[in-house]
């Protein structure tokens, strides 16, 4: 039996397209669907049928309008384009895998039977296929050694590139998908410490690299609302920094424990934000320096210390600019200029200054770009909550509104915990239109 090939699969000269794959790789998949159109004559309708995308939404798409983040629509759109999965950040398709078997078809959109548990279904086996070292992300699996083997010098270095790459999960996946894959990671790693021998060295670098898969599996669980669970791998990491002598890790490894305090304990937040910064020392690379200072910042702002807040956030700065081009760790490469402002309109907001907050805040979403959904649904909320500050109502229901869509689907519990106090706010201006609308789609 020959395997299915649906009508919409890209042609090979066509994925090797250097516009293609740009797209490919950003996820851009309003500019993938223009490409197919336009290069290949696959129509948007069946593009549409073949992807269980509404019509009107793939057209959207095609103008730059709006984004695709679910892994359901990114999985389900690779399966009928034949994309291959390494381009997504995908384990391989069943396609890739098993070409000679008839691939079982997504339910079209006019179908009757249920989607959901399919759905389902997908997304544990892409969960499943991701745990451990199973992941294929574009770079060579990596063989883990086998109980009494001898590690080699080159393995922590060619582990720790694997989890930057794994790491690019984040940018379009909640926690909420992650998490058992950076856990599966963070777990195979401790078994390679505990079953093979290595020189004291080697051992150094894998405790180092546990102590940065530990603090990746720890923020997913806390993005996917496993907060006990983040604790205790933020603890772990904190311990296998100290051990493998990485202040830098040791010192983000406390940050993030002060992030969790910040919310129940203010004093013991703060407290441990500043031992973050003197554990990685005046010595941290300047993108370090500048995430604790930032990290710290927040806690500040969330005790209500608008002195300390803007000293923390002037130090972030100072770090930021030594920068130029020194190498930094992977695990703070998203640190910039546009990060340090949305941190800044966040500790504004929670100072409740909204004429500081909403400036800042609205010049550095301009430039961040909705396929990042999860973080910048979050932004939004700090913006809407700053235009509620200042009286401004509708503006601030449609920044909610805009929240709203771009939160709605990503396996993330954060966007809608920081949206419900400012929803409650909203609820006693519904009267007018604007509210009344981002109240009812906030039910639907």
């Amino acid at each position: 039996m020959t395997a299915y090939e649906p009508p919409t699969a890209l042609p090979r000269e066509l994925l090797d397209h250097a516009g293609m794959r740009a797209a490919i790789a950003a996820h851009d998949f309003g500019e993938v669907f223009r490409l197919a159109r336009s290069e290949a004559g696959i129509s948007y309708s069946k593009i549409a049928a073949e992807c269980d995308i509404k019509p009107e939404r793939v057209g959207a798409l095609a103008r730059g309008i709006g984004s695709v983040t679910t892994f359901e629509k990114i999985a389900r759109i690779a399966d009928a384009l034949r994309i291959p999965g390494a381009h997504l950040g995908l384990s391989p398709r069943e396609w890739e895998t098993a070409p000679t078997q008839r691939r079982v078809l997504p339910q079209p959109a006019h179908s009757t039977a249920p989607q959901r548990d399919g759905d389902e279904v997908r997304r544990r086996k892409f969960i499943k296929a991701s745990t451990g070292a199973g992941l294929a992300i574009g770079i060579p699996d990596l063989t883990r050694p086998v109980t009494g083997r001898r590690v080699g010098g080159d393995f922590p270095q060619r582990l720790r590139e694997r989890t930057a790459r794994l790491r690019r999960l984040d940018d379009v996946l909640g926690g909420g998908d992650t998490y058992r894959v950076y856990l599966g990671e963070y777990q195979a790693t401790k078994s390679v410490l505990r079953d093979c021998t290595y020189t004291e060295e080697t051992g150094r670098s894998l405790l180092s690299v546990l102590a940065e898969q530990a603090q990746q599996a720890g923020w997913a669980a806390f993005d996917g609302g496993r907060h006990n669970d983040a604790t205790s791998l933020y603890k772990d990491s904190h311990t296998a920094a100290v051990d493998a002598q990485d202040t830098a890790l040791a010192g983000n490894a406390l940050a993030f424990l002060a992030y969790q305090a910040v919310n129940g304990d203010r004093t013991a937040g703060i407290q441990i934000a500043a031992r973050s910064c003197s554990t990685a020392g005046p010595d941290a690379a300047p993108g370090v320096r500048a995430l604790l200072h930032e990290r710290l910042a927040w806690s500040y702002a969330v005790a209500g210390l608008p002195t300390e807040t803007e000293r923390a956030l002037s130090d972030a700065e100072s770090a930021l600019d030594e920068i130029e081009e020194a190498p930094q760790p992977d695990w703070v490469a998203w640190v910039d200029r546009t990060e340090l402002q949305i941190m800044s309109g966040r500790c504004w907001t929670e100072l409740k200054r909204p004429l500081r907050a909403v400036p800042t805040l609205e010049s550095a979403l301009a430039q961040y770009e909705d396929a990042h959904a999860r973080d910048k649904s979050l932004y939004l909320s700090w913006l809407a909550d700053s235009y509620m500050t200042a009286g401004e109502i509708e503006q601030s229901a449609r920044t909610v509104s805009r929240a709203l869509d771009l939160s709605a689907g990503v396996a993330s519990v954060r966007p809608r915990q920081r949206l419900a106090p400012i929803l409650r706010r909203l609820s006693d201006h519904r009267a007018l239109p604007e509210v009344s609308d981002v109240l009812e789609k906030a039910q639907t």
